[in-house]
């Protein structure tokens, strides 16, 4: 794949810690159900991530880091040696064009079904149902009441995430993101409604935070913490989360992430009432990765401003394979179909083809203006 020349920062190379990034395009994690049942990555996913592999950096889908983190069907995992031998041919098909590729470690917690746990009931950090429906192979199932950690329990989680971490790395993964957002565990833990705990995992700002610390030092343990991402999403509700002092709780979570030399923090911006970049930006002084509903224009504005070093982009990755390209080249976007993002198959997963003047013109609608929007369902 040819180098792409443009002008704007976008296309900029930028150093990553150990790193360096073609561009300052990444691409964002997104679920898209494609695993084995067992949870074991497939040759359609190789084909996926490769396809992708002109972004600066790819952010793979969640990945589940132990057995009781399990969430949603068809979600791959990186807790057994099946799993770490079928992502290895990703990552290469990834690094045979030239890319990078971080792997997002996602724990369910409540967000998850006892027919996903072997019959076992979810653990979070307090046994507080979150609202709504999970889907099952039985169907919309309301999400059950899940049991509130021990702090055995806690501990045991925090090491797998390290073993994950370590089993990530063997894999052929460049480094690790923590999934801190959109209410799976680790936001569960930093919420006011999930947890509702008065030992030190709880109750204060300093005791809400200490499970994503504890899991970021695990992991930068096991991987160096010049590899290591954070996801967050100050004042996001996904997942039925609520935050009473966000501002508060990410300033806090931010200096002290910060002080722990960590590669970024990814931040979801959702429209909230307020900036979360910017309270960020104000206590982490590393290098952030903003995420919103970016154009090309907003997205160099961003940079421009120097509130985000790189951009990540969501569905537009879907339905475009070669979005560096396209964006470098102000070509229009193919429309990602919805329907088929979570469904299984090639069908809307590896068969949108890179631009070319017949592909837009066969397209019904001939593509789409350089916006579209945040990632939506399971972030």
């Amino acid at each position: 794949m040819g180098e792409i020349v443009a002008e704007d920062p976008l296309f900029e190379s930028y150093q990553l810690g150990p790193l360096l990034l073609r561009n300052r395009i990444v691409m964002a994690p997104m679920t898209r159900n494609r695993s084995t049942f067992d949870r074991i990555p497939t040759d359609l996913m190789r084909d996926y991530y490769g396809q992708r592999a002109s972004a600066g950096l790819i952010i793979s889908e969640g990945i589940i880091p132990d057995a009781p983190g399990r969430a949603y069907m068809c979600v791959p995992g990186l807790y057994n040696e099946a799993q770490v031998e079928a992502w290895r041919p990703i990552t290469s098909a990834v690094h045979e064009k030239g890319g990078l590729i971080f792997a997002q470690l996602m724990h369910g917690g409540r967000i998850s079904h006892a027919s996903f746990l072997d019959g076992d009931v979810p653990i979070a950090p307090s046994a507080v149902a979150a609202r709504g429906e999970v889907f099952t192979a039985e169907g919309l199932l309301p999400f059950p009441e899940p049991q509130a950690m021990t702090e055995d329990q806690i501990i045991a989680t925090v090491e797998g995430y390290g073993a994950a971490a370590s089993n990530a790395i063997r894999a052929g993964f460049d480094g690790i993101e923590i999934h801190a957002a959109s209410g799976y565990l680790p936001s569960q833990f930093l919420s006011t409604n999930a947890n509702r705990r008065t030992d030190d995992w709880g109750g204060s700002i300093e005791g809400r935070a200490r499970f994503v610390l504890a899991v970021t030092d695990r992991v930068s343990e096991a991987v160096g913490a010049e590899r290591v991402g954070v996801r967050v999403s100050p004042g996001f509700g996904f997942n039925d989360i609520e935050e009473l002092d966000p501002v508060g709780i990410y300033s806090y979570l931010a200096e002290q992430l910060g002080s722990r030399g960590i590669a970024y923090i990814h931040v979801i911006d959702a429209g909230s009432e307020f900036e979360p970049l910017d309270i960020i930006s104000r206590a982490f002084k590393g290098t952030i990765i903003a995420n919103r509903a970016y154009d090309k224009m907003r997205a160099v504005k961003e940079l421009e401003g120097d509130r985000a070093q790189l951009i990540s982009f969501g569905e537009a990755f879907v339905s475009n394979p070669d979005l560096p390209e396209r964006l470098a080249g102000d070509l229009p976007l193919a429309i990602a179909d919805r329907a088929t993002f979570y469904t299984p198959g090639s069908k809307g997963y590896t068969d949108y083809p890179p631009y070319s003047v017949e592909s837009a013109n066969s397209s019904e609608k001939g593509g789409i203006p350089l916006q579209f929007t945040v990632e939506r369902g399971r972030q």
